[in-house]
């Protein structure tokens, strides 16, 4: 699982809308009779082999910048998943601990957030192209559909104003602004927002043909069909050239019901490639109470600030580092040994919030204190950077509180 798939779940709050209810170098001709310029290039081949001399025995290559950890708090409770053993827990990482992989890209979130979590640096253009994209895959005519966004109009602004000055609050600056765009027609609403995620609402729902069982809690291999009916019959929608049918989950609540969820992602042309395209460009589809199609979602972040291809750490040398207290994670227990680290996968975080989307190993450990009387486990989610420690300025040390 993805460290976004548990907040996708828990279906979290935008605190900031909580008071107001939502080129080739050229070739250079040198001449061997000036003896000068050999003299310099001499001095030049000196200088760039001690260069490299100095950034072997440091180990860091200085065109990657350093990294830092974020602390992500606005997780409610902690990310925990409840199955009888491990082996039910599944999903469709391309990942594995027999991966021959060295780096791995690391990208600088596009969007930053000041105090009151509103956000800057979103690319409207690409949001509408987005959108418009969407709409074109929906069949849609794409020259005749409105445009609108979520800005409060002016009533609604004056009234948020005044609950701000009730309580002797300024609306602080960016509230008002837009953070989403939206187009609704011929039964569809497609929102677009500042993280690039599509959302595609269905009204009415969509009933699938008969034999198909699209509800919460339908069995793996229900939904696995559904997945195959999906993927022909939206095809368009998906629109991805390769796509893989991830169905993930397993867990159970506290009703002792199991759930899997359905997402597709392009296959790629390389490793690397595919395990981002399993992280960040995904489509995802949810049913209603009633076993209905009601929501997709298409995500597509905005990863055009790479910050290059960094070296990363094995799975052991993470565990090493995780039984040291090296990790980060919402889970309020420590580690009670070596024996409870039951599986290990290599995800990227993708929360909005991240400053940062980098690879860490999530490990997954049961946590003892949370076993049922029934033999129900909870596996927590304890998160260890990828990346060579040598490239974080911050390492993380579990203190003992919800530290993400």
């Amino acid at each position: 699982m993805r460290g976004n798939e548990f907040l996708d779940k828990m279906e979290l709050i935008d605190p900031a809308y909580v008071e107001a209810a939502d080129a080739k170098p050229n070739r250079k001709k040198y001449s061997w009779i000036k003896w000068g310029a050999v003299a310099a290039c001499f001095a030049v081949m000196v200088l760039a082999g001690t260069r490299l001399l100095l950034q072997d025995e440091s180990g860091l290559n200085s065109d990657l910048p350093m990294l830092s950890i974020s602390e992500n708090t606005s997780a409610m409770g902690y990310e925990g998943y409840m199955a009888y053993d491990i082996s039910e827990l599944v999903n469709a990482n391309p990942w594995n601990e027999d991966s021959k992989i060295s780096t791995l890209p690391v990208y600088q979130n596009s969007l930053t957030y000041d105090a009151n979590f509103i956000a800057s640096g979103a690319d409207f253009d690409k949001m509408q192209a987005f959108i418009l994209d969407v709409a074109g895959r929906l069949g849609l005519d794409t020259n005749s559909l409105l445009i609108t966004d979520n800005a409060p109009d002016r009533e609604s602004q004056q009234k948020i104003i005044e609950k701000f000055q009730s309580v002797g609050c300024p609306v602080p600056d960016g509230y008002f602004a837009p953070t989403k765009l939206i187009i609704e027609a011929d039964g569809v609403e497609i929102e677009v927002d500042q993280t690039m995620t599509a959302k595609v609402s269905f009204d009415p729902p969509i009933s699938l043909p008969e034999k198909y069982n699209f509800t919460h809690h339908a069995a793996y291999d229900d939904k696995v069909a559904v997945a195959d009916y999906l993927k022909s019959e939206y095809c368009e929608l998906i629109g991805l050239d390769d796509p893989q049918v991830n169905i993930y989950g397993g867990d159970y609540n506290i009703y002792n019901q199991q759930s899997y969820s359905i997402e597709f992602f392009d296959a790629g042309e390389s490793d690397v490639e595919q395990i981002i395209n399993y992280n960040f460009n995904r489509v995802a589809f949810y049913c209603d109470d009633n076993g209905e199609l009601f929501i997709a979602r298409i995500y597509q972040p905005n990863l055009s600030k790479k910050l290059g291809d960094y070296p990363i750490i094995s799975s052991e040398q993470a565990k090493e580092l995780l039984l040291n207290g090296n990790y980060i994670t919402t889970v309020p227990y420590a580690i009670s040994g070596a024996e409870f680290i039951k599986k290990v996968e290599l995800i990227y975080r993708t929360g909005k919030y991240e400053e940062y989307y980098m690879p860490y190993y999530c490990f997954y450990v049961e946590l003892p204190e949370e076993e049922r009387e029934n033999g129900l486990k909870t596996y927590g989610a304890y998160y260890v950077p990828a990346v060579e420690s040598s490239y974080i300025s911050n390492m993380p040390t579990w203190d003992g509180s919800f530290n993400y």
